[in-house]
């Protein structure tokens, strides 16, 4: 057994351990005893409403937990691989603002409708995100090539552009202000297992697929030249990881609004833990290290608070904005070692 596979081994028990310890974190207190007893059929003496706690509210939110952060850990570690920048997270072609845009649509409007086990503003969410990194996508091909910095460039403008409607829309429906904003903060909330049903196959798919990219993402480490001469076509390899990773962010946004920095710290967390930068090897580890993040990111915002609670995506942020400012200040050192 290799020492990556016992690692990734250490960081899967590091995950069930934490999502066992998020049945016992909020409002109504749960002791470990009980939380065994329920979950390995002795719970017969336990209240229904321990029951109903456990098993219908917070066992769905943790799972929830576990594969928003894995789709945005998996995403973030692609889309480092293949911008070759470290400071790349799953947004940076658009996902976030297109899944806003749709959401504000769907909540400003009372869309009702629902698909399949998704609700109406997850489902505006999905269709939203993916519609703009379609949008994206399209502006930046030149001809049959779709070059790695038109992509960003384009991401850039047409984020600032949808962020601009998204605003506006606010300001014209500011009765549902509350319920837009507090979308747009992210939170697993209020989340049960139709949310969990509804997003997780498309990111376990979306996963799957990236880790099988994980040798081209690692040829193009090199250089698009090197990674050219080995045989690998650039245009396809790019479009199959945008189209992954985007599909894996669109739903974890989806499912849990705009959660931002998971994307970011994950992937460097990974590289730590795991020492080695091969993807095969870290974006699993990435899945793993942000839904670790995510779960105890959740729990601290259920215990943090005694009535109420903040939004997940508040802690992230305090957590990944430091983090993000960290890795501006030690690039430019990196650089000056390799020159």
């Amino acid at each position: 057994m290799t020492r990556a596979t016992i690692r990734l081994a250490a960081l899967v028990l590091a995950l069930i351990v934490a999502w066992a310890a998020s049945l016992m974190v909020g409002a109504v207190r749960v002791a470990p005893g009980q939380v065994m007893a329920s979950a390995f059929g002795g719970g017969s003496d336990l209240p229904t409403s321990i029951q109903k706690v456990l098993w219908e509210i917070r066992a769905p939110r943790a799972a929830l937990a576990v594969v928003v952060g894995a789709g945005l850990g998996c995403a973030g570690a692609a889309f480092q691989g293949l911008f070759r920048n470290p400071l790349a997270d799953p947004f940076v072609i658009g996902a976030s603002s297109g899944a806003a845009l749709g959401a504000t649509i769907a909540i400003a409007f009372g869309w009702s409708m629902t698909w399949g086990y998704l609700d109406a503003t997850a489902a505006a969410a999905l269709a939203g995100a993916l519609g703009v990194v379609a949008v994206v996508y399209a502006i930046a091909s030149v001809g049959r090539e779709t070059p790695t910095i038109a992509l960003l460039l384009a991401g850039i403008a047409v984020s600032s552009f949808v962020g601009a409607v998204v605003s506006l829309i606010m300001f014209v429906q500011n009765q549902q202000l509350a319920a837009i904003f507090g979308w747009l903060m992210g939170s697993l909330s209020a989340r049960g297992w139709h949310a969990f049903w509804g997003t997780s196959p498309w990111i376990v798919v979306s996963c799957a697929a990236l880790w099988l990219l994980a040798r081209p993402l690692d040829c193009l480490a090199f250089g698009e030249e090197t990674a050219a001469s080995l045989g690998f076509h650039l245009n396809h390899v790019r479009g199959a990881v945008v189209l992954g990773a985007s599909l894996a962010t669109a739903a974890a946004v989806a499912a849990g609004g705009i959660i931002g920095f998971v994307g970011l710290i994950a992937p460097h967390a990974a590289r730590f833990l795991m020492g080695t930068s091969r993807h095969a090897v870290v974006i699993p580890a990435s899945g793993l290290t942000g839904g670790l993040l995510l779960v105890l990111a959740d729990d601290v915002v259920r215990s943090f608070l005694p009535q109420g609670e903040l939004p997940v995506g508040v802690v992230t942020a305090l957590l990944g904005g430091p983090f993000f400012l960290y890795l501006m200040r030690m690039r430019p050192r990196q650089l000056e070692r390799r020159a």
